[in-house]
């Protein structure tokens, strides 16, 4: 059975993999679709948020990383997915969920909708608190991947250029000695 992980993961948090490494213990494959919000000013190109999510991955043999514009369910139909897998924090996401899986499903009745709760450790955490804490020079190395991390730190630093880099000051943070050979 496939599953289609849509969001617009910018950037992917270590609660969005989370539940990618649970999908992939329940389907036989898992398809993570970077859409396209018109209604968000992204920090991450489509394509970069997709190349993250391929590195973050990459050790998942059953999972797929692609983007799409449109309606979720015209995706799943292409790609003949029978299921759309969502993340539950609170209780607020579950109405905006539910309403959104009844709204999918009036699109398309062949499509169910599996909600996974988020492990404890990440239910507090959403991409948005990932770019106001990194906003603000504050270390996001324990909610995101390394390498996502990285990336962040960069384009805060190049957007606004007084925002401190907390693996800087951090060395410990630092543990990919390729990408200390690329920044220096």
């Amino acid at each position: 059975m496939i599953a289609i992980y849509p969001g617009s993961f910018d950037p992917i948090t270590l609660g969005h993999l989370d539940i990618i490494q649970r999908g992939c213990r329940l389907f036989d494959k898992v398809i993570v679709t970077v859409l396209r919000n018109p209604t968000k000013s992204p920090l991450f190109t489509v394509l970069e948020r997709v190349e993250q999510i391929k590195l973050c991955t990459q050790d998942l043999p059953n999972v797929e990383v692609d983007s799409f514009t449109g309606l979720t369910v015209e995706y799943a139909k292409l790609k003949k997915a029978q299921v759309l897998l969502r993340g539950l924090r609170v209780l607020s996401d579950f109405e905006k969920e539910l309403q959104m899986a009844h709204t999918n499903h009036t699109l398309w009745d062949e499509i169910e909708t599996v909600f996974l709760a988020t492990s404890n450790e990440y239910s507090f955490l959403s991409s948005s608190v990932v770019k106001e804490i990194a906003k603000f020079g504050g270390s996001v190395d324990h909610l995101v991947p390394q390498q996502v991390a990285l990336d962040i730190y960069r384009c805060y630093a190049k957007n606004h250029p007084g925002t401190t880099h907390p693996s800087k000051t951090n060395p410990q943070t630092r543990l990919n000695p390729l990408i200390l050979d690329q920044e220096t």
